[in-house]
């Protein structure tokens, strides 16, 4: 049985509650499905959003960040709000009011810790490009002590999160069904286009498997 966690203020939906889950595997699995995620930060003041790469590892989300960013020094000792969201289809309704989107978000709040033994942020490293190209790590060039200088890891556990999803087609009024007006969906998906070799790659490189079957959404 997946693990509900708790609600709370921050994580409770007020509106389309019945769109909420708070269950952890919906919650990975929409982690899982979507790299991409958005950082909320308040830095002098002032909310600030930053886009970067998050991969999941157990009861938590790691995203990386440069040790010279204004988000580093944000989330030191503050909480943040951590978004992933995956948009799946355009609704179109009869009235423009309910018009609507298919989707999948997850909101994750908390305080980051910042990884610095070494070690274990370089295993880190390595199991987010494992997470986006399994096996990848094992053939790249052995990283260097500037390289982890270089970039800072942040860790934020799966506690206080929600998850909000949308499917299925338009919601109209009853009487709004008898006008002649074109409704339904627009299924979105992402999509992977063939892989792009660096025209500086050495002759007889051949492309891997991990590149080949990349896989999101």
């Amino acid at each position: 049985m997946s693990k509900e966690l708790p609600i709370t203020e921050r994580t409770r939906l007020r509106r389309k509650s019945e769109r909420g889950y708070y269950d952890r595997e919906t919650i990975d699995a929409i982690l899982d499905a979507m790299p991409m995620c958005h950082v909320g930060y308040v830095i002098d003041g002032s909310p600030v959003v930053m886009p970067t790469f998050q991969w999941r590892e157990g009861d938590h989300v790691y995203w990386h960040a440069s040790n010279a960013g204004r988000g580093l020094r944000a989330a030191e000792g503050t909480s943040v709000c951590l978004t992933v969201s995956l948009l799946d289809g355009l609704v179109l309704a009869r009235t423009g009011l309910n018009h609507s989107a298919n989707f999948r978000s997850v909101m994750i709040f908390g305080q980051p810790r910042k990884i610095t033994e070494p070690e274990r942020k370089a295993d880190l490293l390595n199991g987010m490009i494992d997470a986006f190209y399994p096996g990848r790590s094992t053939i790249l060039r052995p990283m260097a002590e500037s390289d982890l200088k270089q970039t800072a890891l942040l860790s934020l556990p799966i506690e206080e999160a929600s998850a909000k999803i949308r499917s299925g087609g338009p919601i109209d009024e009853d009487e709004d069904y008898a006008l002649p007006i074109w409704a339904g969906t627009v299924p979105v998906k992402m999509q992977m286009m063939p892989p792009v070799p660096d025209p500086r790659n050495l002759d007889g490189v051949e492309m891997p498997e991990h590149v080949t079957s990349i896989k999101f959404g």
